[in-house]
């Protein structure tokens, strides 16, 4: 995309994942301890907590997953009319579990823009007073403040171009903004595509929602700029953009707190289906991880939180409330997310099956390096990666990986030994299928072995470059780290 000569250039280093809010509204919430054994499994290494229970950030401590707190709504008048009731929150519920609790933000609030009118005008001041607490703890640096605001207070957010915030809200959200922008801090953002095509009476149409394929005459165009939009979620993502920059406000990076899609609703929520979910959730992972980015910032990635991790049976209003879990109380997935090429996050297949892929942050390199072994000295048949053939595209080194290093782990009977290469690839439960390309390949003796294969032992001293004809791929690794050098308009 181009960019005029005289905007502004902000370069950053970021780190895209897809993380997941734990909600609490359970008949049966499991304990922390079941929790963080689920986030284990599921390898989510980002969550968002509602408050900062104790017993919940006593469990997270040494998992190294990073954690986002809150500040309750209820909580925010005290803190924002008292500096010493502010630095008392931070130190009981932050300085008292940081580092071994690996904290990284605190959000203060949430929605309270368009829920709480009173409350807002001193939502600055409690974002202040929560910072300064950070300032003397001398975590301001590690763990940054903001507030989830929902993308209802943009205007006009279509297109996204001409799109602007709710102007009656300047005077809180201006110098909210100065305050994201100077402690280097971002704008969080609830997205939900789901109410936006619920409440649209069928101009939204169902699979541009859910980040279908669109064929070109379908997808939404931005007669200002003529750029094309294949996603909701884009679409308003860009919109925030365009509001800030109305603003002034240039270089401030969105995340987005929330979004999802309900996997069950009443007689008039149709859309609320455990398909509709999966596709929405599936494809919205791949989005993020992939590296596509937006149409106003290609190949930047939106970090972003699924809502949620829990069914939560008890919370009030129609059944889609109660449904927007990827999983039930007892961890049992709500649906299997379909996650081909998109790495071992939220892998949630339960099934016996298990698959050896390429770790989200693998360097490509080394990658490269496990495929010349794996179809040299590891005796993988690796023709099925040659082009033209089943398993060649995508053409990167990811999916090549994914194929060579799951055949020789089934080679090896599942072996865990089996699936290191240098501590490359993990285990996963999500099945790293796609087309005609099927894991895992070949068909598998009584012992799940083929044959009496005798392998080398795959180490840092046998990596040579064995001779194979796999094409090598330049393309990138798609991982959870992305490197942030963006055109911020």
């Amino acid at each position: 995309m181009e960019h005029d000569a005289d905007l502004c250039l902000f370069f950053t280093t970021f780190e895209a994942f897809i993380g997941v809010n734990i909600g609490t509204s359970l008949s049966d919430m499991p304990h922390p301890t079941q929790v963080v054994a689920l986030l284990k499994s599921q390898q989510i290494h980002h969550v968002r907590l509602y408050d900062a229970d104790q017993a919940m950030l006593i469990a997270l401590a040494k998992t190294g997953i990073e954690v986002s707190v809150s500040v309750p709504n209820e909580e925010l008048l005290a803190i924002a009319q008292s500096n010493s009731t502010a630095a008392n929150w931070v130190y009981r519920n932050v300085v008292a579990h940081y580092p071994s609790t690996n904290i990284t933000s605190i959000c203060v609030g949430s929605e309270v823009l368009t829920t709480l009118p009173n409350v807002a005008k001193i939502l600055v001041n409690a974002l202040k007073y929560i910072h300064s607490a950070l300032v003397a703890s001398n975590l301001d640096r590690q763990i940054k403040v903001s507030t989830p605001l929902s993308s209802s207070m943009i205007l006009d957010s279509f297109p996204p171009s001409q799109a602007f915030f709710n102007r009656s809200l300047n005077p809180i959200l201006i110098p909210m903004l100065d305050f994201l922008q100077s402690t280097g801090s971002y704008l969080m953002l609830n997205i939900y595509p789901y109410y936006d095509y619920m409440e649209s009476n069928g101009v939204i149409p169902l699979d541009y929602a859910l980040f279908k394929p669109l064929p070109p005459n379908k997808e939404a165009i931005d007669s200002n700029t003529l750029v094309h939009y294949t996603n909701v979620f884009d679409a308003v993502v860009d919109a925030a953009y365009f509001a800030m920059s109305f603003l002034n406000f240039t270089n401030i990076p969105v995340v987005v707190t929330e979004t999802g899609w309900p996997s069950k609703g009443d007689r008039n929520e149709p859309d609320a289906t455990l398909d509709n979910a999966n596709a929405y959730n599936s494809n919205l992972i791949k989005h993020v991880l992939n590296m596509t980015g937006t149409p106003k910032h290609p190949g930047i990635a939106i970090s972003t939180y699924i809502y949620e991790l829990y069914n939560e049976d008890t919370k009030a209003g129609p059944l889609s409330e109660k449904n927007w879990g990827l999983f039930d109380a007892n961890g049992k997935p709500i649906y299997i997310l379909h996650l081909t090429g998109s790495g071992a996050v939220l892998a949630n297949d339960t099934t016996n099956q298990t698959y050896c892929v390429a770790k989200d942050d693998a360097d490509p390199k080394m990658l490269q390096a496990g495929i010349d072994w794996a179809c040299g000295p590891g005796k993988v048949d690796c023709s099925p990666l040659l082009q033209g053939q089943p398993c060649y595209e995508p053409d990167n080194v990811v999916a090549h990986a994914n194929y060579a290093f799951d055949t020789y782990y089934h080679l090896m009977g599942r072996s865990s030994e089996a699936c290191n290469f240098n501590q490359m690839a993990t285990i996963s439960t999500s099945n790293p299928s796609h087309g005609s390309c099927v894991f895992p390949p070949g068909s598998l003796g009584k012992n799940g072995t083929f044959g009496n294969v005798t392998a080398a032992s795959m180490n840092s001293t046998s990596l040579d470059s064995s001779a194979n004809n796999v094409h090598r791929s330049l393309v990138l690794v798609i991982g959870v780290v992305v490197t942030w050098g963006v055109v911020l308009l």
